[in-house]
């Protein structure tokens, strides 16, 4: 019998371990996949979850493994930028900076300072029901018995859908390519997370380490038939994005359907907790979903330091998390919308451009502040 078990190795599953072996706390992660191996893409992890891994002692290695990012530039097809975020004040304030790694780098650091045995692989949750314990029946045909439940299992959370039977997945209407290349980008934009701005679609790209670049190629599927290939689409764009999309091998690009979650009344059930995108899943738009799931396990932790009723827990995390997720997952969508206006866009960038630097450092601030 465990007496805690994390359904998922994602980062959210992998950094509430650390927390968790922090606290001296013994748990079991149960991850679908056969392996941990390089899927996805790059990432950005903002200076609130690189505060989180200072405290776990991994953010040095992190940032020695990523590249480390100064600022965030919105421009227009032409690189001609419509706001910039300097966040130089707030990497000093909170002694942590932006880092752009490759999603798989960072799940193998998380994975690397837990105990071996403690993640237990090809282990895809079936089925959930809840008896004196919760009982896990795995499609491989092991069934295990557990206390406390972590459903850090993504969107489509089989823990959230059988134990509290709700969330409805939101389709955005956008569908995006992310793709990872070996580019020599030009040097100003080696410390700079770079979004341009067009009709109907937007591409962003940022340095993840000595060689790759990430980027991503975001639509409004219904203006782009199935039929186009991503550099047709972009080729309004200035030839930087089309360098960038031609370098790199079709089998380095993934493409997926934007989606969140609409909010949901409760993220616990007794014994139960949800994190990350299982409880709170939001657009990309603001780079800051696998950096709420790292918060959420950081609120958890938190209050283990003075709570040992895992219910009490539950309670107070949602009640303290719930607020700045919310807020997040709604300007994210509108984010998403806004990128991608199909007209009146000198208009959009003009008004952004009306936005002062200090209240994008404002919106900067209250996402990068940890709630303790």
């Amino acid at each position: 019998m465990n007496t805690i078990s994390i359904i998922g190795a994602g980062i959210g599953g992998l950094t509430l371990g650390n927390v968790l072996k922090q606290h001296q706390h013994d748990f079991t992660i149960y991850e679908s996949a056969p392996e941990i191996k390089p899927v996805g893409a790059g990432i950005m992890m903002a200076v609130n979850a690189m505060q989180v891994f200072d405290r776990l002692g991994l953010k040095e290695k992190i940032e020695n493994t990523g590249n480390t990012i100064h600022r965030i530039v919105i421009a227009n097809e032409s690189l001609q930028p419509i706001s910039k975020t300097e966040i130089l004040e707030l990497e000093t304030r909170y002694n942590s900076c932006n880092v752009a790694i490759h999603r798989a780098e960072l799940q193998k650091i998380l994975a690397e300072n837990l105990n071996t045995d403690s993640i237990i692989l090809n282990h895809s949750l079936q089925k959930i029901r809840k008896e004196e314990n919760y009982i896990l029946d795995f499609e491989n045909g092991k069934q295990i018995e557990s206390q406390i439940v972590f459903g850090a299992d993504g969107i489509k959370s089989p823990v959230r859908n059988q134990i509290l039977k709700t969330g409805t997945i939101r389709n955005s209407g956008q569908k995006c390519w992310r793709g990872l290349v070996d580019f020599d980008l030009p040097e100003k934009h080696h410390q700079e997370a770079f979004e341009m701005w067009g009709k109907g679609k937007r591409f962003g790209f940022v340095k993840i380490s000595d060689k790759k670049v990430y980027w991503y190629a975001c639509v409004n599927e219904k203006s782009f038939g199935r039929h186009l290939q991503i550099a047709d689409i972009f080729d309004d764009f200035d030839s930087l994005v089309l360098k960038i999309i031609e370098a790199t091998s079709t089998e380095n690009i993934i493409c997926n359907t934007i989606s969140d979650l609409t909010p949901i009344p409760q993220w616990y059930s007794e014994n139960l907790c949800l994190i990350g995108d299982a409880a709170h899943a939001t657009t990309p738009n603001m780079g800051q979903g696998a950096c709420q799931a790292i918060e959420d396990a950081y609120i958890i932790g938190k209050l283990l330091d003075n709570h040992q009723d895992f219910n009490a827990i539950f309670e107070k995390f949602q009640s303290i998390r719930r607020k700045k997720v919310d807020y997040i997952v709604s300007t994210s969508r509108t984010i998403g919308k806004v990128s991608q206006w199909e007209k009146g866009n000198s208009l959009r960038n003009f008004l952004m451009g009306l936005i002062p630097e200090s209240m994008n450092q404002k919106m900067a601030k209250r996402i990068i502040e940890l709630e303790m």
